[in-house]
């Protein structure tokens, strides 16, 4: 994509229109206030867009970090959420020098839709209070807020509240529809702020005063004491700012032509973000999908658009802030909804939930787990589950067949030795992986095997083994020596023996010499086997045999 500046400041003017609300908003609903959402946007804003791996990512507060921050302000306080912030920057810049962000592809769509769908019903639920018009009560689980919130309301109702927020909702779900290239968040929010002045409606709470500027980088909130505390949210927090910032990147790549994201340069980027937002009062950052999305739309082609869009909402900040703190919060409330609806893709979730029953189990568990735990523990839950059903899948595929003899192979037998062979033999062809998610059922099969007194496994059509695998096949062998039945093998692969060899069935099968690299060694062998058992009568002795 050419460099075009005009462009780039164009878009990161447009981004900056849809970002300011959306702030506001996050700032407000984490419990450090509309300032912290404003210095967040600004620093982190412009530092992940400056060290960043995406030529197109627009960071600041998101809705999927409000959704963490909201209880860790609860038990822990402002400061709390600042320390969490700076701890969560150094692992985020740890993950990048280890090289982890390659591996942030391998999660899961259906975890993905299903983590986005949870976030989506948290910040709704979130705006509830503000969008009924009562103070926020007191938890920190949002359904019980949520709950809460309701009893407050029914006992003395605040219909201007609720109008304004399904007012600015309504504006910029059916705008979206009407002109999507407007930014009608904005445009809500200033029609919302106008009507609750020119009408004085006093029910409609504003954000209150904001200052007119970023304070001085300050530590001053650092408590040494309580790091260790801290730790665990911190690892919540940088997990999330890592998942959300890679999967965006993803996306905008997805939307362009020519641009790709280095996903460690990225991590590296919201590292030093989140390193700085703190001393300026501001909150943990990430990557946001929508104002990304916004700035790809817009022409965005550099990071210039996102530094533009950092540096038009410090000038807000500087210049503004007497205006912008007169917003009611049941407008933010509303531009809220609105995004949380939005998040919501109605055909990719339904898409998913029909591609088969593991994808709609995967994704629904990811979803309620995110509403009632919290979204890391939501994602660890959805990856586990997805592992186990993909396990269980792969697991299925493996399979034992019983091999029929054919004598009209090279290499086989005539008719007559085919009849006696097919009396005391039987051949297996093992396909596909043999590992702790199947291993037994194989151990079953082998254990029914009866009226035989030779068993053959072809082995080299397997693709994987483990220790378990291993063992259950020793044991497979052992169980039918005590019964009687020898056990041969043919075509055991190099990558294959450190896991017989560690739990000795390698040993148990050369140390009675049963172990043949084809088949029809093998075969020979079995041969060789019941002919000293006398089951198989010896071949005729030929004249020039006998010479």
């Amino acid at each position: 994509m050419a460099r075009n500046p005009r462009r780039d400041l164009l878009a990161g003017l447009t981004v900056a229109i849809v970002a300011l609300p959306l702030a506001l908003g996050f700032g407000v609903s984490s419990g450090l206030g509309a300032a912290a959402g404003l210095a967040t946007a600004v620093v982190a804003g412009a530092l992940a867009a400056l060290f960043g791996g995406s030529n197109l990512q627009v960071s600041g507060p998101t809705g999927a970090m409000t959704v963490v921050l909201v209880p860790i302000v609860a038990q822990y306080g402002p400061g709390g959420v600042l320390t969490v912030g700076l701890m969560a920057g150094v692992l985020l810049i740890a993950l990048a020098l280890l090289k982890a962000g390659r591996y942030m592809r391998y999660i899961p769509a259906p975890v993905v839709e299903g983590f986005t769908l949870g976030i989506a019903c948290v910040i709704g639920l979130q705006q509830i209070p503000n969008a009924l018009g009562v103070a926020k009560p007191e938890g920190d689980k949002v359904l019980v807020v949520t709950w809460r919130a309701i009893e407050e309301f029914v006992k003395a109702p605040n219909w201007t509240a609720v109008i304004l927020a399904l007012a600015v909702a309504a504006v910029m779900l059916l705008g979206a529809r009407w002109r999507p290239t407007i930014p009608f968040s904005i445009v809500a929010v200033i029609a919302a702020t106008l009507a609750s002045q020119l009408f004085h409606l006093d029910a409609a709470k504003p954000i209150g005063d904001l200052p007119s500027g970023l304070p001085a980088p300050s530590l001053a909130f650092l408590d040494l004491s309580a790091l260790g505390s801290l730790l665990a949210p911190a690892v919540a927090v940088a997990a999330l700012a890592a998942l959300e910032s890679l999967l965006s990147a993803t996306v905008a790549d997805g939307m362009t032509v020519g641009q790709q994201h280095d996903p460690d340069k990225e991590l590296f980027g919201q590292g030093i973000a989140n390193l700085a937002a703190p001393l300026f009062g501001g909150v943990p950052a990430t990557a946001a999908i929508a104002r990304t999305a916004v700035n790809v739309r817009t022409g965005a082609g550099s990071r210039l658009a996102a530094l533009s869009h950092a540096a038009v909402l410090a000038v807000i900040v500087f210049a503004a802030a007497p205006l912008v703190s007169k917003i009611p919060l049941a407008a933010l409330a509303g531009v809220l909804l609105a995004t949380a609806i939005r998040m919501v893709e109605v055909g990719a979730l339904r898409a998913m939930a029909r591609a088969t029953r593991s994808d709609a189990i995967v994704l629904v568990l990811t979803a309620v787990a995110t509403l009632a735990l919290d979204l890391v523990y939501a994602v660890i839950i959805g990856l586990v589950v997805a592992g186990a059903l993909a396990l269980r899948a792969v697991a299925n595929q493996a399979r034992m067949d019983q091999v029929d003899f054919r004598p009209d192979l090279p290499g086989e037998h005539s008719d007559e030795e085919h009849a006696l062979l097919a009396e005391h033999i039987v051949a297996y062809r093992i396909d596909g992986p043999l590992f702790f998610a199947g291993a037994h059922r194989f151990l079953l099969e082998l254990s029914e095997v009866a009226d035989v007194r030779v068993v053959i496994l072809r082995m080299s059509r397997i693709s994987t083994m483990d220790a378990t695998g291993a063992l259950v096949l020793k044991d497979a062998v052992e169980k039918l020596n005590r019964r009687g039945i020898a056990v041969m093998t043919s075509g055991i692969r190099p990558g294959q023996r450190q896991a017989l060899q560690s739990v000795g069935a390698l040993d148990l099968l050369q140390r009675e010499g049963r172990e043949y690299a084809t088949t029809p060694e093998a075969i020979a062998g079995a041969r060789a086997h019941l002919h000293q058992a006398g089951l198989l009568p010896a071949a005729p002795v030929t004249e020039e045999a006998s010479r």
